[in-house]
């Protein structure tokens, strides 16, 4: 099965944000990463929009033509955005306001109700939702209980032991998402995946349906070029 790849496009924004203006101009960049075959792209508004802005995220809606994913944190102005944009996909992210990136799953039983009564919100207006949880088993179990079409494994840690221990890095994943498909969940995984640990994820992790990768495809780009990098990463997800 193909994995799809969605490229983040953040830090694109982030450099534009550094002098202001608009260079660089993120629509431009989602239309290249599309053009360069990226099956998808994935932003993650921030209520202080020190990246991508919430105009952003509708003027994307008009560019994006394979598959648009919004990430973030589900407080009020957030749902209402997604409501407005109507994304092909939602992903749910338990991210502070504070932090400088993800670092964590939902507790899925903990958070069940108000997952749930979200996500049924969404699924109304015709998204799909996809919710970060950690690779245990109890967080799988619990995902399924909020109505969710899908999880997205957040693979932290998976980036962190696979230099030195890349079986026992995978292992917690493979379970997760064979008890995930088990359950009728589909699969997506991200976070510091790279061209270094991405196809051992891929061969070692079944049904996973997308990826989403923004920080080292970027740095990656900078090295190689984007249109390379894109060509890169979609060899290494057949």
């Amino acid at each position: 099965m193909k994995t799809k790849l969605s490229v983040n496009i953040n830090k694109i924004a982030t450099l534009r944000n550094a002098r202001g203006g608009n260079f660089p101009n993120v629509l431009k960049f989602a239309e290249l990463v599309q053009e360069y075959g990226a099956d998808g792209v994935t932003i993650h508004p921030r209520p202080d929009e020190r990246h991508i802005r919430y105009q952003d995220a509708r003027d994307l809606k008009e560019v994006v033509y394979t598959e648009l994913n919004i990430e973030g944190n589900p407080i009020p102005k957030f749902i209402d955005l997604v409501l407005e944009v109507k994304p092909d996909q939602v992903t749910l992210v338990p991210d502070d306001p504070h932090q400088i990136t993800s670092d964590h799953g939902w507790d899925t039983i903990k958070y069940k109700t108000k997952l749930a009564d979200i996500i049924r919100e969404f699924k109304k207006a015709g998204i799909r939702t996809s919710i970060f949880v950690d690779p245990v088993p109890e967080m799988v179990k619990g995902a399924v209980e909020t109505g969710t079409d899908r999880i997205e494994l957040y693979t932290e840690s998976y980036a962190k032991t696979f230099p030195l221990q890349p079986e026992k890095a995978v292992a917690p994943f493979r379970e997760a998402a064979v008890l995930a498909h088990d359950l009728g969940l589909g699969i997506n995984a991200g976070h510091d995946l790279n061209l270094e640990n991405i196809a051992f994820f891929k061969q070692n992790v079944p049904y996973l349906d997308e990826v989403s990768i923004g920080h080292a495809l970027i740095v990656e780009s900078l090295l190689y070029g984007m249109e390379n990098v894109i060509r890169m990463y979609q060899e290494k997800l057949k």
